[in-house]
């Protein structure tokens, strides 16, 4: 989901709480915080000197030890207000992908894609999940193409059990 997408599902749903499910049935807790919100340039180099550039936008998540217990969410009008404010003093790349940061003590912090959202009972609930490492440049290093089923796949009699 890129920024400017983001956005708008967030002003198409300010009568809500804004929920995000960092690992399937896992919530952040509702003592969170949009505690900084980055406009990131990568500028990068891949192991078959391929190089790439490209814009994100990383919104921080962070759970405030004092507010243990918490139970009502930061709205989605509140984040969206959050949101418009940073846009005033740095200007989004509206077609950078959206990434969330966050981490608690039972789960590694990390950048987060959103794969998705839910809508129900006054909730938006923003689907994170983390995107595996992968090499750019296969051809140029001679690793070959796998669907995910050959990754994932492992039949009888076939060695890899």
């Amino acid at each position: 989901m890129n920024t400017s997408e983001f956005i708008s599902l967030l002003g198409e749903h300010q009568d809500k709480s804004l929920l995000f499910e960092y690992a399937p049935g896992m919530l952040v807790g509702a003592n969170y915080h949009i505690t900084e919100v980055k406009h990131v340039t990568v500028d990068s180099v891949d192991c078959g000197a391929g190089t790439d550039s490209w814009k994100e936008t990383i919104i921080q998540l962070w759970e405030s030890p004092s507010e243990l217990g918490k139970r009502d969410y930061l709205t989605t009008y509140k984040a969206l207000g959050i949101l418009r404010k940073v846009g005033k003093m740095k200007t989004y790349v509206m077609e950078a992908p959206v990434k969330i940061e966050y981490g608690n003590a039972m789960f590694h912090t990390a950048h987060l894609h959103i794969t998705g959202f839910s809508s129900k009972e006054g909730q938006l609930i923003i689907k994170l999940a983390v995107q595996p490492t992968d090499c750019k440049a296969k051809e140029t290093c001679g690793v070959p193409e796998t669907s995910v089923a050959e990754e994932t796949s492992c039949a009888p009699g076939s060695g890899c059990c």
